[in-house]
């Protein structure tokens, strides 16, 4: 975590998990920590990192019980998101990509970037 980054700090542990996912780092059925001690671990409120949990929750990529905690509940690689979610991610894609315009990058340099990390994907997804 970047404490200087402008992004808030629980949309950037809500990021790395999202990536652990997608590059098949954490798989259905992982266990996450605890929110007190990724909070220790991290150096930040355990509050911080339980927004960070509860909008994964709200997404759909993690269950949270009193039982087990925090588990993740899809594999990157289990199937099609839920309806409508393509719709949804496209529109923050739009505003991503037009941000990266907006400051300067050519249309083809964002073109390659987003194939390079699509592709970093597809790798450790490979057998």
């Amino acid at each position: 975590m970047d404490l200087d980054r402008e992004t808030p700090i629980y949309l950037q542990i809500r990021d790395r998990v999202v990536e652990a996912i997608a590059d098949g780092d954490l798989a259905e059925g992982d266990s996450l920590p605890s929110t007190r001690q990724l909070g220790a671990d991290l150096g930040v409120n355990f509050h911080t990192v339980n927004k960070a949990y509860d909008l994964l929750r709200a997404q759909g990529l993690i269950r949270i019980t009193r039982k087990s905690g925090a588990v993740v509940r899809r594999d990157a690689r289990s199937g099609p998101a839920e309806p409508g979610y393509a719709d949804e991610w496209q529109e923050r894609l739009r505003t991503l990509l037009a941000e990266a315009v907006a400051l300067g990058l050519d249309a083809d340099e964002v073109t390659v970037r987003c194939a390079a990390v699509v592709e970093s994907f597809r790798a450790k997804a490979a057998p």
